[in-house]
């Protein structure tokens, strides 16, 4: 029972990654973390991302055109795309550590320590890749309502808002961080549940000769 309800533990926590990483990755990549609606313009729609700004029409057309220069973004975009980067990365070395740690997974069932480790391992990974991916988006997020609130802007000019990209990226990094938890949780189960070895005791018979007797006979025994 108690290994049935650890493996579907690790299940969870492997889909939770697994969902949390493919958001996470969407999330880089889309022009969705601002959006910008013009007063004067209401047929436009701007949305900004890490890579990219686009212009939604309402006939639908979507223009977009990539930041000039890595080196002219804010400080915020600059970071923000580290971080997404190695969110990624990390979450894919977590897929590829917790896999084979799995109790469904025929990789290394001869050797059930090293199966924890790499569980272990691959949730750290996932952890990380949680916190690689709220940061970013949070902090974006902090500086959108910084701005939005500003009271040296005249109010006819318009306002960054929320966009999609970043409640997908909260939903993500919460995801990773679930994930990596359920798996790593998995592994400390799993020890406290280990048999301790069994100790090897050496028989009485081998112990050596009882004490007051001789292995060999005295020679006064001998003479008749």
């Amino acid at each position: 029972m108690a290994g049935s309800r650890r493996a579907k533990a690790q299940v969870a926590g492997m889909l939770l990654a697994l969902l949390g990483w493919v958001s996470s990755c969407v999330t880089t990549f889309v022009p969705l973390w601002k959006s910008l609606n013009l007063d004067l313009n209401e047929l436009e729609v701007w949305t900004m991302g890490l890579w990219q700004v686009c212009i939604a029409r309402e006939e639908g057309a979507v223009e977009c055109r990539a930041h000039g220069s890595f080196l002219a973004l804010p400080l915020a975009l600059r970071i923000s795309r580290l971080l997404m980067c190695l969110s990624n990365g990390l979450g894919l070395l977590g897929c590829l550590l917790a896999a084979p740690g799995l109790e469904g997974w025929r990789a290394c069932e001869d050797r059930p320590g090293l199966k924890r480790r790499l569980l272990l391992a691959g949730g750290a990974a996932f952890g990380m890749a949680g916190m690689a991916t709220l940061a970013p988006v949070s902090w974006v997020a902090y500086n959108t309502v910084l701005d939005f609130w500003d009271n040296t802007v005249p109010n006819i000019v318009p306002r960054w808002e929320f966009g999609e990209a970043t409640f997908l990226g909260w939903f993500a990094g919460a995801f990773l961080a679930a994930g990596g938890l359920f798996l790593a949780c998995s592994t400390c189960s799993a020890r406290a549940e280990t048999p301790p070895a069994p100790t090897c005791r050496q028989p009485p018979a081998a112990q050596g000769p009882a004490r007051g007797h001789s292995p060999h006979p005295k020679n006064r025994d001998l003479v008749i």
